[in-house]
């Protein structure tokens, strides 16, 4: 590695790291403001508001780097660019021999490193926190509970309901669900209802699903017998398991996790994509053009990264800008027009505008890549 190309790094990185860092700390700072009575009420009599307050943020700054990874590659890489034309640095080495394209190497690569690096976060490193992630400050306490979204099973048509789910035990307090009428499974009356459900993976012989613990409707479970639907047992009663159920239990079969049934839509926002696809694949989650749109844009988002990058650069390299604020300036105007047009195509994928969740996904590519291509060729001259 050249000196030229260790000063270049330096200079991309400690960019880099100031613009995170300073986006960081004004995204804290306004939401502290905003939730700090919530941060007040969680720690409660404790006193370690603070220890609080660090660990909900800390969690935070790793998705903070998912959402602006892209966007801040593109803007220290413009800045690095930028800074050496503007000390007639970027003159000298091209006096002495050296391309456009050889000095903006090292940047270009260090840029799409931190793209991969940012997919490496998105695929391995949040889905371990998404729990964490998807609290609110007032959640912050493993007692607290959740408010629950009325979800279906789309294989057994129960709806599945509570008053309030609890992370830390995967329970549901109060779960009101309710069966499918008219059906096989509504012959004790349409609503299960008991005092908590906690969620029991699939173990041996019993398939996953909910334990209904303290239930009182229907009642005299224990004369009861199992409910089934196609030959197979879906509210399973303590007279058909005296080994595992007490009298006031029952067990509804269903293949929607708690994380799914808690987390609402920010499962998906915090799943990585083989779990996207796993739930995609899951006959008890009915996933439309959503999910398939959010799956293959994860697959894209990399290259959409990458792609964004040249066509900001070239800007710089060509007009031989001088000015750090007009080069701000481009990339603010780049990144507007390259996101608007790629939240659209992603949106008329979810609605079924275009003919597939796929080609609503790579759209995007496919409009800026010849453009890249084209605009890229000013790094050559």
């Amino acid at each position: 590695m050249r000196i030229i190309d260790r000063y270049m790094l330096r200079q991309f990185l400690s960019t880099f790291v100031i613009c995170y860092v300073s986006l960081l700390g004004l995204y804290v700072v306004f939401d502290l403001f905003t939730n700090l009575e919530d941060f007040l009420a969680a720690a409660g009599d404790s006193g370690g508001v603070l220890q609080l307050i660090a660990s909900f943020y800390s969690y935070q700054a790793v998705l903070f780097f998912d959402r602006t990874a892209g966007l801040l590659a593109l803007v220290a890489a413009m800045f690095t660019i930028t800074w050496i034309q503007r000390h007639n640095e970027l003159t000298a080495l091209m006096a002495a021999g050296i391309a456009r394209t050889r000095v903006a190497l090292p940047v270009v690569i260090a840029a799409i490193a931190i793209t991969f690096v940012a997919a490496a976060n998105r695929e391995l490193v949040i889905p371990q926190f998404s729990e964490q992630l998807s609290r609110r400050p007032r959640d912050m306490k493993a007692e607290v509970g959740k408010d629950i979204v009325l979800k279906a099973d789309a294989v057994t048509d129960i709806l599945l309901d509570g008053e309030q789910a609890y992370a830390d035990e995967q329970r549901i307090g109060h779960p009101h669900f309710s069966l499918p009428v008219p059906s096989s499974l509504d012959r004790y009356g349409q609503h299960l209802t008991a005092e908590d459900a906690y969620y029991k993976p699939p173990q041996g012989d019993r398939p996953g699903g909910y334990l209904l613990c303290g239930v009182s409707k229907p009642a005299e479970l224990s004369e009861k017998e199992s409910l089934t639907l196609d030959g197979k047992p879906v509210v399973i009663m303590p007279r058909d398991a005296p080994q595992w159920l007490e009298k006031d239990q029952c067990f509804v079969v269903s293949n929607v996790t708690f994380r799914q049934l808690a987390a609402g839509d920010s499962w998906r926002e915090f799943a990585s994509t083989s779990q996207l696809i796993a739930g995609l694949k899951n006959p008890s989650l009915d996933f439309g053009a959503r999910i398939r749109v959010a799956i293959h844009s994860r697959i894209v988002q990399p290259l959409l990264d990458v792609t964004l990058l040249f066509l900001g650069l070239p800007l710089v390299l060509r007009r031989s800008t001088r000015n750090v604020f007009a080069a701000i300036g481009m990339c603010a105007a780049i990144v507007t027009l390259f996101m608007g047009v790629t939240i659209v195509c992603r949106h008329m994928g979810e609605v079924y505008w275009v003919p597939s969740a796929s080609l609503a996904a790579w759209l995007p590519l496919f409009i800026f890549v010849p453009v890249a291509t084209f605009m890229s060729e000013a790094m050559q001259r």
